[in-house]
């Protein structure tokens, strides 16, 4: 009793009638009969993740990629480092964004405000020791204007935001505070000799 194969099959009458998108390819066997092979389309393999953390040459926290399924099933997912996007994490990312935002927002209006106060108080007057001519005895420097801010408005100031050129003059200078990257408060400074 011998079995064979039929060019007839239910997959051969299946595929040749729909129109479908798999490769179909016949081929003869040496005793005549005719065997059907099916291949179908690679899938894609990839995943839509999110990054919890900066992946050097990959991406920076919080950036939405699209990665392939063994790098984030190999790599990203058991280092903790990214997670598949799902639409609850992705409003949850859009809400912390707009918090940012406006605690920036908050922060930048905070400075505008504090420079505000520094340019409308008018000049910030030093005395120091008086030498020859309009020279004085030292140089004001930058601790000695945020002394003399904390103790006229109460303010404390880090002294590293303070921009000031080289006083050893009696006269008038401007000093610049950097309060917000893109707020700058500028101060009048008189500098008198006793």
């Amino acid at each position: 009793m011998a079995l064979s194969w039929h060019s007839t099959s239910w997959l051969q009458r299946s595929l040749s009638g729909g129109n479908c998108s798999q490769k179909t390819e016949e081929k003869r066997s040496t005793n005549g009969s005719t065997m059907l092979v099916v291949a179908q389309k690679k899938a894609k393999k990839t995943r839509k993740v999110i990054l919890k953390e900066d992946v050097p040459q990959v991406g920076k926290k919080g950036d939405l990629l699209e990665v392939k399924a063994g790098y984030f099933r190999n790599y990203l997912h058991p280092l903790g480092m990214a997670q598949i996007m799902t639409p609850i994490l992705l409003k949850e990312m859009r809400l912390e964004e707009e918090r940012i935002e406006a605690e920036k927002q908050r922060v930048k209006e905070e400075a505008e405000q504090l420079a505000r106060v520094f340019e409308t108080v008018g000049a910030f007057k030093v005395k120091r020791k008086g030498g020859k001519g309009k020279q004085i005895f030292g140089s004001v420097t930058a601790q000695d204007l945020v002394d003399i801010i904390k103790a006229q408005l109460q303010r404390d100031i880090d002294k590293r935001i303070v921009t000031m050129p080289e006083i050893r003059e009696v006269g008038e200078y401007i000093a610049e505070l950097k309060l917000h990257p893109e707020v700058t408060a500028r101060l009048r400074v008189n500098v008198f000799a006793n």
